[in-house]
């Protein structure tokens, strides 16, 4: 009887200090969080859109299109740099704005890249995904700054 008496004063107790931790937690967002949050989603979209491009750039290659070598490398630096910046963006880390800086700028060339196959639908979408994601990127550094830089 008196286990189950000290287990529930345990289990109300760490209850009461989940539930205090909880606000905390809140208040302690940066102040920022919206666009944090909105730049990791922006980012994931463009890393799936360069990700898939690039296997479209792998298929156009082996049947022969050589001029997609470079947009194949392209998404798939993209899609790295926009996987690593969702990444460090949904978690709020402190180099969120070097990294969005990065992630905005290979954005920039591969969008630019896949803009010279208009024709290509594929690749249209891929490079409206960079100039989305880059944007975000550029808004979400604008209103948290470079803190990151001061970081040690």
């Amino acid at each position: 009887m008196k286990t189950r008496v000290l287990l529930g004063v345990l289990l109300a107790g760490s209850l009461v200090l989940a539930g205090a931790g909880a606000p905390l937690a809140r208040a302690d967002e940066p102040k920022h969080a919206e666009h944090f949050d909105k730049c990791a989603k922006e980012c994931a979209r463009c890393m799936l859109e360069c990700e898939s491009c690039a296997k479209h750039c792998a298929h156009l290659i082996a049947k022969g299109e050589k001029k997609h070598l470079k947009t194949l490398g392209t998404c798939a630096d993209c899609g790295d740099f926009c996987a690593l910046a969702a990444k460090v963006t949904s978690r709020h880390g402190p180099t969120a704005g070097t990294t969005c800086e990065a992630c905005a700028r290979v954005c920039d060339i591969c969008g630019k890249a896949c803009e010279e196959f208009p024709d290509d639908k594929h690749m249209a979408r891929c490079a409206k995904a960079c100039r989305d994601c880059a944007k975000e990127c550029r808004e979400m550094v604008k209103h948290v700054g470079h803190h990151d830089r001061d970081a040690k």
